[in-house]
């Protein structure tokens, strides 16, 4: 299996667990970025809680999944989206309004479209969850 983005691997193999409703996912390898997505996916109660381990072959993550989630993945390209563009791409990766979530990656940090249009920023779209 090809690795070139592993954001995207981790994505994919969340979503395709929560479709066999499997209760825990294994992600390697781990990220910075990964682990800040599954913060903000655990408080926005799509996921559980995860535990790191670390391996001579660097750190693996237990997930436990919850059976909320629908469909999640990367957006790619990753868009850069200015403050008053978020409604476009909600309208593109979103089901309906107020409905799942977009992961942005700004300037001060990881957070949902929600959080950066209160706090009157952009920054590059990461990944979409409902």
């Amino acid at each position: 299996m090809a690795m070139n983005d592993p954001l995207a691997n981790a994505m994919s193999k969340i979503q395709s667990y929560e479709l066999t409703g499997k209760n825990e996912v294994v992600i390697y390898p781990s990220s910075k970025t990964i682990r800040k997505i599954l913060d903000i996916m655990n408080i926005h109660n799509y996921v559980g809680l995860y535990k790191p381990t670390k391996t001579t072959r660097g750190e693996i993550l237990n997930l436990n999944l919850l059976g909320r989630i629908n469909k999640c993945g990367v957006i790619k390209p990753r868009f850069n989206v200015k403050n008053g563009d978020f409604e476009k791409f909600e309208k593109r990766y979103l089901p309906a309004k107020g409905f799942g979530i977009l992961v942005v990656s700004t300037s001060i940090g990881m957070m949902t479209n929600e959080e950066a249009k209160q706090k009157k920023i952009g920054g590059k779209l990461l990944a979409y969850i409902y």
